[in-house]
Protein backbone atom coordinates (compact mmCIF):
# COMPACT_ATOMS: atom_id res chain seq x y z
CA UNK A 1 0.00 0.00 0.00
CA UNK A 2 1.42 3.37 -1.09
CA UNK A 3 0.14 6.16 1.18
CA UNK A 4 -0.19 9.75 -0.07
CA UNK A 5 -1.28 12.74 2.03
CA UNK A 6 -2.67 15.67 0.03
CA UNK A 7 -2.47 18.75 2.24
CA UNK A 8 -5.00 21.34 1.09
CA UNK A 9 -7.12 19.04 -1.05
CA UNK A 10 -10.25 21.19 -1.28
CA UNK A 11 -8.84 23.82 -3.62
CA UNK A 12 -8.75 24.05 -7.41
CA UNK A 13 -5.65 21.88 -7.87
CA UNK A 14 -6.17 19.76 -4.77
CA UNK A 15 -9.53 18.47 -6.01
CA UNK A 16 -8.05 17.58 -9.39
CA UNK A 17 -5.17 15.71 -7.74
CA UNK A 18 -7.38 13.68 -5.41
CA UNK A 19 -9.59 12.75 -8.38
CA UNK A 20 -6.50 11.64 -10.34
CA UNK A 21 -5.00 9.64 -7.48
CA UNK A 22 -8.25 7.80 -6.81
CA UNK A 23 -7.61 5.93 -10.06
CA UNK A 24 -4.36 4.42 -8.71
CA UNK A 25 -4.90 0.82 -7.62
CA UNK A 26 -3.26 -0.05 -4.33
CA UNK A 27 -2.82 3.56 -3.24
CA UNK A 28 -4.30 5.10 -0.10
CA UNK A 29 -5.00 8.82 -0.42
CA UNK A 30 -5.62 10.96 2.67
CA UNK A 31 -6.88 14.45 1.72
CA UNK A 32 -6.94 17.33 4.20
CA UNK A 33 -8.63 20.72 4.26
CA UNK A 34 -9.01 23.55 6.74
CA UNK A 35 -12.56 24.88 6.44
CA UNK A 36 -14.00 22.53 3.81
CA UNK A 37 -13.30 19.21 5.54
CA UNK A 38 -15.86 16.44 5.72
CA UNK A 39 -16.41 12.93 4.42
CA UNK A 40 -13.01 11.44 3.61
CA UNK A 41 -11.32 14.83 3.94
CA UNK A 42 -9.54 15.30 7.27
CA UNK A 43 -9.68 18.69 9.01
CA UNK A 44 -6.18 20.10 9.42
CA UNK A 45 -4.91 23.61 10.17
CA UNK A 46 -1.33 23.62 8.87
CA UNK A 47 -0.57 26.65 11.06
CA UNK A 48 -0.86 24.36 14.10
CA UNK A 49 2.47 22.46 14.40
CA UNK A 50 1.10 20.00 16.95
CA UNK A 51 -1.84 19.12 14.70
CA UNK A 52 0.45 18.65 11.71
CA UNK A 53 2.88 16.46 13.62
CA UNK A 54 0.02 14.35 15.00
CA UNK A 55 -1.60 13.94 11.58
CA UNK A 56 1.61 12.78 9.90
CA UNK A 57 2.61 10.48 12.79
CA UNK A 58 -0.87 8.91 12.72
CA UNK A 59 -1.04 8.35 8.96
CA UNK A 60 2.66 7.75 8.21
CA UNK A 61 2.45 8.70 4.52
CA UNK A 62 5.03 7.61 1.98
CA UNK A 63 4.57 10.94 0.21
CA UNK A 64 3.08 14.31 1.05
CA UNK A 65 1.87 16.89 -1.47
CA UNK A 66 1.58 20.42 -0.07
CA UNK A 67 -1.21 22.32 -1.87
CA UNK A 68 -2.17 24.76 0.85
CA UNK A 69 -1.00 28.35 0.32
CA UNK A 70 -2.00 31.99 0.26
CA UNK A 71 -2.04 32.52 -3.51
CA UNK A 72 -3.63 35.96 -3.82
CA UNK A 73 -0.90 38.52 -4.55
CA UNK A 74 -2.89 41.48 -3.25
CA UNK A 75 -3.67 39.68 0.03
CA UNK A 76 0.01 38.76 0.46
CA UNK A 77 0.96 42.40 -0.09
CA UNK A 78 -1.49 43.61 2.56
CA UNK A 79 -0.64 40.96 5.15
CA UNK A 80 2.77 39.38 4.49
CA UNK A 81 2.91 37.87 7.99
CA UNK A 82 -0.26 35.85 7.44
CA UNK A 83 0.96 34.83 3.97
CA UNK A 84 4.27 33.70 5.42
CA UNK A 85 2.49 31.53 7.99
CA UNK A 86 1.03 29.45 5.14
CA UNK A 87 3.67 29.78 2.44
CA UNK A 88 6.79 29.38 4.59
CA UNK A 89 6.20 28.31 8.19
CA UNK A 90 3.66 25.60 7.32
CA UNK A 91 6.03 24.12 4.73
CA UNK A 92 8.81 23.91 7.30
CA UNK A 93 6.47 22.30 9.85
CA UNK A 94 5.20 19.69 7.37
CA UNK A 95 8.68 18.81 6.11
CA UNK A 96 10.03 18.50 9.63
CA UNK A 97 7.26 16.05 10.54
CA UNK A 98 7.69 14.20 7.22
CA UNK A 99 11.34 13.47 8.04
CA UNK A 100 10.24 11.36 10.99
CA UNK A 101 8.54 8.84 8.70
CA UNK A 102 10.82 9.19 5.68
CA UNK A 103 8.15 10.70 3.44
CA UNK A 104 8.99 12.39 0.14
CA UNK A 105 7.50 15.90 0.07
CA UNK A 106 6.29 17.76 -3.01
CA UNK A 107 5.57 21.46 -2.43
CA UNK A 108 3.73 23.54 -5.02
CA UNK A 109 5.33 26.87 -5.89
CA UNK A 110 4.84 29.53 -8.56
CA UNK A 111 6.34 31.20 -11.61
CA UNK A 112 6.08 34.45 -9.63
CA UNK A 113 9.44 33.66 -8.00
CA UNK A 114 10.86 35.20 -11.22
CA UNK A 115 10.72 38.85 -12.29
CA UNK A 116 9.48 38.12 -15.81
CA UNK A 117 12.30 39.84 -17.68
CA UNK A 118 14.16 36.84 -19.16
CA UNK A 119 11.77 33.99 -20.02
CA UNK A 120 11.82 31.08 -20.47
CA UNK A 121 13.07 30.21 -17.00
CA UNK A 122 14.96 26.98 -16.29
CA UNK A 123 15.04 25.29 -12.91
CA UNK A 124 18.53 26.64 -12.15
CA UNK A 125 17.82 30.27 -13.11
CA UNK A 126 18.17 32.82 -10.34
CA UNK A 127 14.82 33.88 -8.83
CA UNK A 128 13.92 37.54 -8.39
CA UNK A 129 10.33 37.95 -7.18
CA UNK A 130 8.62 41.31 -7.62
CA UNK A 131 5.97 41.04 -4.91
CA UNK A 132 5.26 39.65 -1.44
CA UNK A 133 3.55 36.55 -2.86
CA UNK A 134 6.59 35.60 -4.92
CA UNK A 135 8.94 36.34 -2.03
CA UNK A 136 6.95 34.18 0.39
CA UNK A 137 6.82 31.27 -2.06
CA UNK A 138 10.56 31.55 -2.64
CA UNK A 139 11.11 31.46 1.12
CA UNK A 140 8.93 28.35 1.20
CA UNK A 141 11.14 26.73 -1.42
CA UNK A 142 14.21 27.52 0.68
CA UNK A 143 12.50 26.16 3.80
CA UNK A 144 11.93 22.83 2.05
CA UNK A 145 15.47 22.63 0.66
CA UNK A 146 16.97 23.46 4.07
CA UNK A 147 14.82 20.88 5.87
CA UNK A 148 15.12 17.75 3.71
CA UNK A 149 16.95 16.18 0.79
CA UNK A 150 13.90 14.02 0.05
CA UNK A 151 11.69 16.73 -1.40
CA UNK A 152 10.84 18.64 -4.54
CA UNK A 153 9.43 22.04 -5.43
CA UNK A 154 7.07 22.06 -8.42
CA UNK A 155 6.69 25.55 -9.87
CA UNK A 156 3.48 26.19 -11.78
CA UNK A 157 2.01 29.16 -13.69
CA UNK A 158 -1.59 30.39 -13.94
CA UNK A 159 -3.94 27.45 -13.30
CA UNK A 160 -7.49 26.81 -14.45
CA UNK A 161 -9.75 23.81 -14.27
CA UNK A 162 -13.16 22.61 -13.05
CA UNK A 163 -14.49 25.14 -10.54
CA UNK A 164 -17.23 25.39 -7.95
CA UNK A 165 -17.40 29.15 -8.48
CA UNK A 166 -16.03 31.39 -11.22
CA UNK A 167 -13.67 33.26 -8.87
CA UNK A 168 -11.57 30.15 -8.15
CA UNK A 169 -9.30 30.81 -11.13
CA UNK A 170 -8.06 33.99 -12.79
CA UNK A 171 -9.24 32.42 -16.07
CA UNK A 172 -12.83 31.60 -15.09
CA UNK A 173 -13.15 34.77 -13.00
CA UNK A 174 -13.39 36.61 -16.33
CA UNK A 175 -16.69 34.94 -17.25
CA UNK A 176 -19.09 37.37 -15.49
CA UNK A 177 -17.34 40.44 -16.94
CA UNK A 178 -17.39 38.92 -20.42
CA UNK A 179 -21.10 38.20 -20.18
CA UNK A 180 -21.80 41.71 -18.84
CA UNK A 181 -19.85 43.27 -21.72
CA UNK A 182 -22.17 41.53 -24.19
CA UNK A 183 -25.18 43.39 -22.78
CA UNK A 184 -26.41 46.07 -25.22
CA UNK A 185 -25.21 49.50 -24.10
CA UNK A 186 -22.64 48.12 -21.68
CA UNK A 187 -19.17 49.60 -21.55
CA UNK A 188 -16.37 47.42 -22.95
CA UNK A 189 -14.64 45.27 -20.34
CA UNK A 190 -10.99 46.36 -19.92
CA UNK A 191 -8.64 43.38 -20.21
CA UNK A 192 -4.89 43.35 -19.65
CA UNK A 193 -2.95 42.94 -22.91
CA UNK A 194 0.45 43.58 -21.31
CA UNK A 195 1.42 40.42 -19.39
CA UNK A 196 1.86 37.07 -21.13
CA UNK A 197 0.49 34.07 -19.27
CA UNK A 198 0.55 30.32 -19.89
CA UNK A 199 -2.75 28.91 -18.59
CA UNK A 200 -2.25 25.36 -17.36
CA UNK A 201 -5.06 22.84 -16.89
CA UNK A 202 -5.33 21.37 -13.39
CA UNK A 203 -6.16 17.80 -14.55
CA UNK A 204 -2.90 17.91 -16.55
CA UNK A 205 -0.96 19.07 -13.48
CA UNK A 206 -2.62 16.33 -11.43
CA UNK A 207 -1.43 13.78 -13.98
CA UNK A 208 2.10 15.19 -13.80
CA UNK A 209 2.09 14.96 -10.00
CA UNK A 210 0.80 11.38 -10.16
CA UNK A 211 3.69 10.47 -12.45
CA UNK A 212 6.12 12.13 -10.02
CA UNK A 213 4.59 10.12 -7.17
CA UNK A 214 5.00 6.95 -9.22
CA UNK A 215 8.69 7.81 -9.65
CA UNK A 216 9.03 7.96 -5.86
CA UNK A 217 7.09 4.72 -5.39
CA UNK A 218 9.58 3.06 -7.77
CA UNK A 219 12.54 4.36 -5.77
CA UNK A 220 13.41 7.10 -8.27
CA UNK A 221 12.22 10.21 -6.43
CA UNK A 222 12.46 13.52 -8.27
CA UNK A 223 14.12 15.95 -5.86
CA UNK A 224 15.14 19.60 -5.97
CA UNK A 225 13.15 21.79 -8.36
CA UNK A 226 10.88 20.99 -11.31
CA UNK A 227 8.68 23.09 -13.58
CA UNK A 228 5.46 22.33 -15.41
CA UNK A 229 3.61 24.75 -17.67
CA UNK A 230 1.16 25.02 -20.51
CA UNK A 231 2.80 26.09 -23.75
CA UNK A 232 0.22 28.47 -25.25
CA UNK A 233 1.15 32.12 -24.57
CA UNK A 234 -1.75 34.54 -24.15
CA UNK A 235 -2.67 37.75 -22.39
CA UNK A 236 -5.77 38.20 -20.27
CA UNK A 237 -7.32 39.90 -23.32
CA UNK A 238 -6.58 36.80 -25.42
CA UNK A 239 -8.03 34.52 -22.75
CA UNK A 240 -11.19 36.63 -22.53
CA UNK A 241 -11.65 36.57 -26.31
CA UNK A 242 -11.39 32.78 -26.34
CA UNK A 243 -13.86 32.47 -23.46
CA UNK A 244 -16.31 34.72 -25.34
CA UNK A 245 -15.96 32.55 -28.43
CA UNK A 246 -16.52 29.39 -26.37
CA UNK A 247 -19.66 30.93 -24.84
CA UNK A 248 -20.85 32.21 -28.25
CA UNK A 249 -21.34 35.74 -26.93
CA UNK A 250 -20.52 39.01 -28.67
CA UNK A 251 -18.30 40.39 -25.93
CA UNK A 252 -16.98 43.94 -26.12
CA UNK A 253 -13.43 43.86 -24.78
CA UNK A 254 -11.00 46.75 -24.39
CA UNK A 255 -7.26 45.83 -24.49
CA UNK A 256 -5.13 47.59 -21.89
CA UNK A 257 -1.43 47.75 -22.81
CA UNK A 258 -0.02 48.90 -19.46
CA UNK A 259 -0.33 47.06 -16.18
CA UNK A 260 -3.09 48.49 -14.00
CA UNK A 261 -2.47 46.16 -11.05
CA UNK A 262 -1.75 47.74 -7.66
CA UNK A 263 0.59 44.84 -6.81
CA UNK A 264 3.53 44.51 -9.23
CA UNK A 265 3.39 41.43 -11.40
CA UNK A 266 5.96 39.96 -13.81
CA UNK A 267 5.42 40.40 -17.54
CA UNK A 268 6.41 36.93 -18.79
CA UNK A 269 7.45 34.06 -16.52
CA UNK A 270 7.28 31.16 -18.95
CA UNK A 271 8.65 28.07 -17.20
CA UNK A 272 10.90 25.63 -19.03
CA UNK A 273 9.50 22.12 -18.35
CA UNK A 274 12.50 20.28 -19.79
CA UNK A 275 13.42 18.34 -16.66
CA UNK A 276 10.08 16.53 -16.41
CA UNK A 277 9.77 16.16 -20.18
CA UNK A 278 13.16 14.40 -20.22
CA UNK A 279 11.73 11.91 -17.69
CA UNK A 280 8.75 11.26 -19.96
CA UNK A 281 6.46 13.08 -17.53
CA UNK A 282 3.91 15.49 -18.91
CA UNK A 283 0.55 16.10 -20.53
CA UNK A 284 -0.92 19.23 -22.10
CA UNK A 285 -4.57 19.55 -23.09
CA UNK A 286 -5.05 22.28 -25.73
CA UNK A 287 -6.47 25.39 -24.06
CA UNK A 288 -9.69 25.57 -26.08
CA UNK A 289 -10.49 21.90 -25.42
CA UNK A 290 -9.80 22.29 -21.70
CA UNK A 291 -11.81 25.51 -21.57
CA UNK A 292 -14.82 23.81 -23.16
CA UNK A 293 -14.59 21.05 -20.55
CA UNK A 294 -14.46 23.60 -17.73
CA UNK A 295 -17.38 25.65 -19.02
CA UNK A 296 -19.43 22.54 -19.72
CA UNK A 297 -18.80 20.89 -16.36
CA UNK A 298 -19.01 23.90 -14.06
CA UNK A 299 -21.80 23.85 -11.44
CA UNK A 300 -21.67 27.65 -11.54
CA UNK A 301 -24.35 28.74 -14.05
CA UNK A 302 -23.23 30.78 -17.02
CA UNK A 303 -25.26 34.02 -16.81
CA UNK A 304 -27.09 35.04 -19.95
CA UNK A 305 -26.41 38.55 -21.28
CA UNK A 306 -29.26 41.03 -20.75
CA UNK A 307 -31.28 42.01 -23.81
Amino acid sequence: MFNVAVIGASGLLGRALVHELETCAGWRVVPTAHRRAGGRTVALDVRDPAAVTSFIARNRPDAIVIMVAERRPDVCERDPTAARALNVDAVRTIVSAARQCGAWVLSISTDYVFDGSAAPYRIDDRPGPLNAYGRSKLEGEIALADSTELGCVLRLPLLFGPVVEWSESAVTSLVPAIIASATPGADPAPMDAWATRYPTYTPDVAYVIRRMLEQHAEGKAVCGIAHWSGDEPMTKFDIAARIARALSVDARLFPRFASAEATPRPRDCHLDSGRLEALGIGRRTPFDIALAEVLGASPAPVPAPAR
